[in-house]
């Protein structure tokens, strides 16, 4: 992507967009936590201090906590969301870059977003039941405290994968259950790609100018998934080097065509006239 510095701005705007709206988004949700705090607690109205005050407290930052974390993970879907058109025609370039086709959908913009939705929702469904169960486990000693948030960061991981090489794998026609059939496969590789990106989204802004080379590298990773790098280098071969040529292996070679011989019988030659002469068989020859 910093070869395409064109490309790389092209990708930058829907990060942008979504940072301003998820950024307004958490400042309204802190200035608004201790009222929605308050509303759902009309029981300890009545509390008396320092009770109510660090009851309330923690709620609210229980409150701005879970928005901070809803925001973390829907991230990457909303962006990508509001950027299905510039990621797919980022996508694009990047197969074309590689000397390779760029598949079309051929689907209007408004069928191709009402895809990608139902498909993101899908996802964080999935997300939030895993991160239910790994925050019950969390309650764990020990195990809750090492081994679940590094499992976390795994789940998270394969789901973000599979969000961002949605961009290239939607574009050929590539259903839902089967993308993650295919990461499932890969599991290594799909890990091996996501969690760093869950890890480094985690600083701030960072997830904005990370976004346009991920859904660089994504779609190279789905033309490694799919072989197409595999297919391409072998069809490249034949064209620069033609068709074989001379007999294949052990292929017996054509008998030559059978000559003369100069010694084989001829029929005898009569003079002219010589049966109507009435010379015999036996007549020299001329």
């Amino acid at each position: 992507m910093f070869r395409h510095g064109r490309w790389l701005g092209f990708g930058l705007l829907p990060g942008l967009l979504a940072l301003v709206l998820y950024t307004g988004a958490l400042i309204g949700l802190g200035y608004g936590a201790d009222d929605l705090t308050a509303w759902a607690t009309p029981f300890a109205d009545g509390w008396g201090s320092p009770w109510l005050g660090l009851f309330r407290g923690f709620l609210t930052a229980l409150v701005f906590g879970l928005g901070l974390f809803v925001a973390v993970i829907t991230f990457t879907a909303v962006t990508l969301l509001i950027g299905q058109p510039f990621y797919e025609s980022l996508s694009e370039q990047v197969d074309r870059s590689v000397g390779g086709d760029a598949p079309e959908s051929g689907l209007p913009l408004a069928k191709e977003l009402w895809i990608s939705a139902r498909d993101s929702i899908k996802v964080l469904v999935r997300v939030l039941l895993y991160g239910i169960l790994l925050f019950a486990l969390g309650f764990i000693p020990v195990v809750g405290q090492t081994v679940v948030p590094a499992i976390g960061f795994c789940v998270s991981g394969f789901f973000l994968t599979e969000e961002l090489t949605a961009v290239a794998l939607q574009r050929r026609e590539v259903e839902l259950k089967e993308r993650l059939v295919l990461l499932r496969g890969r599991r290594a590789m799909a890990l091996g790609f996501g969690v760093p990106l869950v890890l480094a989204f985690l600083v701030p802004l960072v997830a904005v100018f990370l976004m346009p080379g991920a859904v660089a590298g994504a779609t190279l990773m789905v033309r490694e998934l799919r072989g197409e790098d595999a297919e391409g280098a072998a069809e490249e071969g034949t064209a620069r080097t033609g068709p074989p040529t001379g007999p294949a292996p052990y292929e017996q070679a054509p008998h030559p065509a059978p000559q003369s011989d100069p010694y084989a019988q001829q029929p005898p030659r009569y003079p002219a006239g010589g049966a109507a002469g009435g010379r015999g068989p036996g007549a020299p020859y001329r």
